[in-house]
Order: structure tokens, then C-alpha cells, then sequence
């Protein structure tokens, strides 16, 4: 991946959050200046003001989906632009006070996205337990950590437990293996080069709702043999029953079939936002991209022909 010149990073705080160590597995983004923040919208605010120069957030995680802040400000509120995707796996540990045990936990504190993927071992472990929510992994840590009580606990990262103090009481508590949470470089304005692993985002808002419309939309891009990744629908804030589509698409926008395609789609009865072309995360899929570049380069090169005769 090319690394890109960045001054000023911002994402959710304090130290030691899932952010922290998704951001920091980036080399361009851990040797910028970090600015931390206590939420995930004060990162986004910061950013479409121009306070600092990128905002880091979480967008998407696999066992409790979208972080819907992020995704709904990128929909409604300003124009900020995706530059980058990082996925990491997620390992929830629990986290005591030193001198603490499992038998004295009555309290578990966390980030409420962080508690909803470690339900089912609080549930057999922990059964009066109660849930506390703070304002991330990293900030229920620095909590526990202040306290004097023992009968608290915190759901976080490795790292939390090193810079504040505390002990790992279990490994790995999440709920699902496989857990892997999203996080997107977020933008005032630039599109990244494409580098032929690429995903497109965009929303898409239905100026009329009739029955089928949503179908023809989806085959502009099966028509193309564009891949989606992602199709999530979220309420337009417009009343009930208003929904508008997120998707995110293999390709970038300067590829032929995606540019025609999001072309097509304007002519139609829906208006578009586009959330940004950049680099994907993960392996490439480079033959089945290989294969649809080649049918669609036939395509155009027969069409040169037949305009080629026209008198």
C-alpha cells in the first residue's frame, strides 16, 4: 500500500483502544501526530472542520455490524472521504486490578460495542454481573484502573491492560472466533490512486419507492460483474418506511465498468453519494478482476468497430 503524507491523525482515546492498534499496524499513521478524542463523532467533527488533517474510526465489526455513527455522519452529515480500509482480528480479554479474581466481579465495563460481543461469556462466567458502559476499551481500563473498588472488571485490549496497570484475567472472550472489526482513514477531500485492489463506497437514496427499484439498481452492478461487499439499508431520518442503501463495491471508480456503472446510476430516479474509491483491505481477487476487465475491453472494442462504419 502507498503511504501517503500525514500531519495530524485523530481517533477515539484515550490510549490502548482497538483504534490505537488498528492505526498503529499503518506505518504512515503511526509516525504522524496523534490527537485522541473522546468519541467517535468528535473525530469525525474534528475532521470535516479541519482540525486535524485525517480522522481514524471504526465503521464495521463482524459480530455486532456497523458502528452507525460513523456510517450515518459519513451518509448525512458533511463530505468526508474514505482513503484507506484496515481490518484487524479482535481478541476481547478481561481485565482486573491487580489482587482482584473472577469471584469478586460484580461490575464489567466497556465500550457498549465491546460488551455486546461478550455476552454469552458474561452470561456463564459472570452471571451477576452487571454491564457499565464508557466511552471506549481503552477509557473503561484508565476507569477500572482509578478506582479502589475490586469487584470491577473491564472488557479491552492487551495493550490497555499494560499502559494502565491491570491484569488479563481471561484470553479471548469474545463470543465468535473470527472476530474482526473494520476501521476506515477518513478525509476532507482526495480520491487515492487506484492500485488494483481497490473498494468503492457510495449510498444510494431512492427518489421514489416502487416495486422492483431496489432490484434494478443491483443489476447495474451484476450486469458488470461488479462484486458487492456490503448492501445495508439505514433509515433516511425522513420518516418511516424512508430507507437509503450503503454499499461497498470491488473496484475503483476510474475502472471502466465501475465508472459506467455509476453513470447509469445517475441517469436513473436515485441520487448517489459517493463515500470514496481506495484501498482494500485483505487478498485480491485478481483473476475474477482480470477476467471481467478482459470481457469488458471485447465489449468496448466491438462497439469501436460498429461506430467506426457510421457515415
Amino acid at each position: 500500500m502507498n503511504e501517503i503524507d500525514i500531519g495530524t491523525v485523530g481517533y477515539l482515546g484515550p490510549s490502548g483502544t482497538f483504534t490505537e492498534a488498528a492505526l498503529l499496524t499503518q506505518s504512515d499513521l503511526a509516525a504522524a501526530e496523534h490527537v485522541l478524542y473522546r468519541s467517535h463523532s468528535d473525530v469525525l467533527h474534528s475532521t470535516g472542520i479541519g482540525e486535524i488533517d485525517f480522522g481514524f474510526c471504526a465503521i464495521e465489526n463482524a459480530i455486532e455490524g456497523t458502528v452507525n455513527v460513523v456510517q450515518d455522519t459519513l451518509a448525512f452529515e458533511g463530505d468526508l472521504m474514505i482513503q484507506r480500509e484496515v481490518v484487524i482480528p479482535i481478541t476481547m480479554n478481561l481485565l482486573i486490578k491487580p489482587g482482584s479474581s473472577l469471584a469478586d466481579i460484580k461490575r464489567v465495563i466497556s465500550y457498549p460495542h465491546a460488551l455486546a460481543q461478550v455476552r454469552s461469556f458474561v452470561r456463564e462466567q459472570l452471571p451477576d454481573a452487571e454491564f457499565e458502559a464508557a466511552n471506549s476499551t481503552a477509557d473503561a481500563a484508565q476507569l477500572l484502573s482509578e478506582t479502589m473498588d475490586i469487584d470491577a472488571a473491564a472488557v479491552g485490549t492487551s495493550l490497555a491492560a499494560q499502559k494502565y496497570g491491570l491484569e488479563i484475567a481471561v484470553e479471548g472472550i469474545e463470543d465468535h472466533p473470527g472476530n474482526q472489526t473494520r476501521f476506515v482513514l477518513l478525509a476532507r477531500d482526495g480520491i487515492p490512486a487506484p492500485t488494483g485492489h481497490d473498494k468503492t463506497s457510495v449510498v444510494i437514496f431512492q427518489q421514489s419507492d416502487r416495486p422492483g427499484s431496489l432490484l434494478a439498481i443491483l443489476q447495474e452492478f451484476a450486469a458488470r460483474s461488479i462484486n458487492l461487499t456490503k448492501l445495508e439499508s439505514r433509515p433516511t431520518r425522513e420518516g418511516l418506511g424512508r430507507y437509503c442503501f450503503f454499499l461497498d463495491l470491488e473496484g475503483h471508480m476510474v475502472d471502466p465498468m465501475m465508472a459506467d456503472c455509476l453513470k447509469t446510476l445517475r441517469t436513473k430516479e436515485v441520487r448517489v453519494k459517493f463515500l470514496g474509491s481506495y484501498p482494500a483491505a485483505g487478498e485480491k481477487a485478481a483473476e475474477v478482476r482480470e477476467e471481467s476487465g478482459a470481457a469488458w475491453d471485447d465489449a468496448e472494442s466491438w462497439l469501436d468497430k460498429l461506430r467506426s462504419k457510421l457515415h
